[in-house]
């Protein structure tokens, strides 16, 4: 079913049709005209539900986090480089597989 526009006659085109010369002009009703409803122009408001704030909260802490442990890595450097860092290959190959059962 076909919806009705109103403020607009048929007469008034809205856009040059193709090839037109008419510069691109878009004509439509003036603010003058007595025939437009009057409206007001007011700002948009968005309303944000309460998850939506706790998840805008979360996003920005997490921004603010810093990206590496600069404590932690610092720790495994001077492990590594002296020596005593050690491999858990039973937790590694755990998390692997944990890793895998997470992507079905």
């Amino acid at each position: 079913m076909p919806s009705k526009i109103s403020g607009y006659s048929t007469s008034e085109p809205l856009a040059p049709s193709k090839g037109s010369n008419t510069g691109g002009v878009v004509a439509g009703k003036s603010q003058s005209d007595s025939s437009a409803p009057a409206t007001s122009q007011t700002g948009d408001h968005v309303t944000l539900t309460d998850s939506a704030l706790a998840l805008q909260k979360l996003s920005e802490t997490i921004a603010q986090a810093p990206v590496v442990d600069a404590g932690k890595v610092a720790s495994v450097k001077q492990a590594v480089n002296g020596g005593t860092y050690k491999i858990d290959s039973g937790r590694i190959a755990d998390k692997i597989l944990q890793f895998e059962s997470g992507l079905k």
